[in-house]
This record gives structure tokens, C-alpha cells and sequence, in this order.
């Protein structure tokens, strides 16, 4: 006799994780009111050992299909960097420029973005990704090293539909290098 659990209404695409990788969830919410939930609920459960979290970002998608960036309180993480910046820079290595309707990263992180994004082969990425938020809706991008923790999944619990997808460390350890890159040359002038 198998044990019946209550599951909130929530359609997950999962990806495998190996040992090493990191993934990256973007969450599909109606408003941008319950994407900021989610992600002060990220900032209150990220604690650097079970749960770490490399950089987290909120977007808006418009009825055209464009992201918008939205301006987030940035939260440093154990290493120094900040959310929004390593958030910035996954989302525009990520997702084709011709979504992008705001600049996903500032100051010298554009021509980063731009080298990181000739280095990785994204095409199946790009594919799986490019509609995971709705036009109308606005989500969130998270890079997350373990994306099965509870912490996390009761954070997004709220998500129409989260699509995950493996990145390898190395892209992953790429990315968090350019937000370094970007950080110090924004702290120099």
C-alpha cells in the first residue's frame, strides 16, 4: 500500500546532477510579486553548507517575449560575489541576446558575458530555456550546486513550472570567474 502525500500543484522538468555540477532553475511566476517572495525565501535559506546558492536573479518577461531584468537587493554569498551579478551574467551567457531586452549585467561584465557566451555550446540550452518564464509572467534564475535540497524546493514552491538544467562545473566556475572579473573592474572604476 503505497503512501499518498500532498504535492503542491507544480510541473517539474529535472535534469540529472553528476557529481560536481551545478544546475540552473528558472521559475515560471504569474507576478513579480511572488517571484521577489521567492527569492527573499532563497536569501533566508541559503546557509553556505547544505544549501548554496552561486546567484540568483529575478526577471520580468514582457507580452512580446523580451526579459526585463528587475533591480534586486543584491545578497553576498559566502565567496564575496553577489547574487545579482553572478545571476546577471549565467542569465546573459544563458539566454539568447535576442530575448534579452534589458543589458543583463552591468559595467565591464558585458564584453565577459560576451567571450563566456562564444566559449559554450548552448543550442539544447537555449532551446529548453528561452520559454520557460511565459510572456506576461516574470521569473527567477537561480545557480544552485544542489538543486534537490528541501530548503530550495519549498522556496520556489509557488512556481508554476520550474525547468532545471545541468551546467557544467566548468561553465559554472566560468561564470562565477567573470562575476569576479566584472566585480573587480565595477570596485577600480
Amino acid at each position: 500500500m503505497a503512501d499518498e502525500t500532498n504535492a503542491p500543484d507544480l510541473e517539474v522538468n529535472a535534469a540529472t546532477v553528476s557529481d560536481g555540477a551545478y544546475t540552473l532553475l528558472i521559475a515560471d511566476f504569474s507576478d513579480t510579486g511572488t517571484a521577489w517572495e521567492a527569492y527573499e525565501a532563497l536569501k533566508s535559506v541559503e546557509d553556505g553548507h547544505s544549501v548554496e546558492i552561486e546567484g540568483v536573479v529575478v526577471v520580468k518577461r514582457s507580452a512580446e517575449g523580451k526579459l526585463e531584468v528587475q533591480k534586486a537587493t543584491d545578497h553576498s554569498t559566502k565567496s564575496g560575489l553577489k547574487w545579482g551579478l553572478v545571476g546577471g551574467i549565467a542569465l546573459g551567457v544563458i539566454f539568447p541576446p535576442s530575448i534579452l531586452g534589458s543589458a543583463a549585467v552591468a559595467g565591464g561584465a558585458g564584453a565577459i558575458v560576451g567571450k563566456l557566451r562564444q566559449r559554450h555550446h548552448r543550442g539544447e540550452l537555449e532551446e529548453q530555456l528561452e520559454n520557460a518564464i511565459e510572456p506576461g509572467h516574470s521569473g527567477l534564475l537561480a545557480l544552485v550546486s544542489d538543486p534537490g535540497e528541501i530548503k530550495i524546493r519549498k522556496a520556489l514552491e509557488r512556481a508554476e513550472n520550474i525547468v532545471e538544467s545541468t551546467v557544467e562545473k566548468v561553465e559554472a566556475e566560468d561564470i562565477k570567474a567573470a562575476a569576479k572579473e566584472a566585480q573587480a573592474t565595477d570596485a577600480t572604476g
